[in-house]
């Protein structure tokens, strides 16, 4: 069965869309822990990031690169940290988050409040900022 990113990446599924390729796709976190936190997903459906051909996983960080580059202009946070859990969701993925303070939670299990509008428009913000 295909996971949830598959589901999204076919369109069966909607997503905060922040910029897509012919091998990747960048969207929104729906349980984000910071607002602007982005999911970076190649489209080649392989569980663990780290079994990913060598040829995609770089070009995986280089499309996250220039996914939190995008997201650095449009939000100005301090950084995005990079995290790769990869336990959710049996898809490799890598989380982009921004951290606006230093003592931020950066836990993926506390999912902060972010609106339906909100998403949208910082999705919209993420990706007017996107240069692929």
């Amino acid at each position: 069965m295909a996971t949830i990113f598959t589901q999204i990446i076919n369109g069966k599924i909607p997503c905060y869309k922040i910029a897509e390729n012919s091998t990747h796709i960048a969207f929104l976190d729906i349980n984000p822990i910071a607002k602007g936190h982005t999911l970076v997903v190649p489209k080649k459906e392989i569980d663990y990031l780290f079994d990913l051909p060598e040829p995609l996983l770089s070009d995986t960080i280089i499309f996250a690169k220039k996914i939190t580059e995008a997201i650095d202009r449009a939000l100005h946070p301090i950084r995005t940290g990079v995290i790769v859990e990869g336990l959710e969701v049996p898809h490799a993925h890598i989380h982009l988050v921004p951290i606006y303070k230093e003592s931020q939670n950066l836990a993926l299990g506390n999912p902060i409040d972010v609106s339906e509008d909100e998403m949208t428009k910082i999705g919209k913000q993420i990706a007017a900022e996107v240069s692929l």
